[in-house]
């Protein structure tokens, strides 16, 4: 489990194709410092597992389904990625509860710049729209963001000046494709209604 809190922002230093699955390695000497094998990282909100790492890069297998239905398939060697390592038990809650069971993806509609904040609006598909709310929570490339407007076929979020300063999301522009994971709770109570 994570909390969509980035720790540190990596630089992929290789994505090499496997056919069918891929070995993604990203230079992160912050979050590669204490990593044992077998380790959860959220990689621009995809929990991953280190099957590989040194002093500052990490190893990770993506399979099939990880390439479908998140972005990373798509990572060229010195794209920076979102890291966060899994949190532990005794340690704050500060984003909300993500799982790094990415959803789908969206496309970054436009960016607004105000005096210390930017608004992002997304447009998501028509499946996951119906788990996203005003004033609720949503993972973007794995940073925890709360809603501040929706559509019928997008959102938007505000940019504070530390995620601006902490994340890929700062320098995200209309027509970057983002990883999107919608609010867990959301998820069940929909599958609940559904199923009575």
């Amino acid at each position: 489990m994570f909390t969509g809190i980035v720790e540190e922002v990596g630089e992929v230093a290789g994505l090499d194709d496997r056919g069918g699955s891929a070995v993604l390695r990203v230079v992160a000497p912050r979050v590669a410092a204490d990593l044992p094998h077998g380790a959860s990282v959220a990689v621009n909100g995809v929990c991953l597992t280190v099957v590989g790492s040194t002093a500052d890069g990490i190893e990770f297998d993506l399979m099939g389904e990880t390439l479908h239905r998140s972005v990373l398939g798509g990572l060229e060697a010195g794209a920076q990625v979102n890291l966060e390592r899994a949190v532990r038990a005794d340690a704050r809650l500060d984003g909300h509860v993500v799982q790094g069971h990415v959803d789908g993806t969206g496309v970054v509609e436009s960016r607004v710049t105000h005096d210390r904040w930017d608004t992002l609006r997304i447009a998501l598909p028509a499946d996951l729209a119906r788990y996203v709310a005003e004033k609720g929570a949503i993972a973007v490339d794995g940073v925890s963001l709360t809603v501040t407007a929706v559509g019928p076929d997008w959102f938007e979020v505000g940019l504070i000046p530390e995620t601006l300063r902490a994340t890929t999301l700062g320098t995200s522009q209309p027509g970057d494709r983002v990883n999107l994971e919608t609010d867990v709770l959301a998820k069940y109570v929909a599958r609940l209604v559904a199923t009575r």
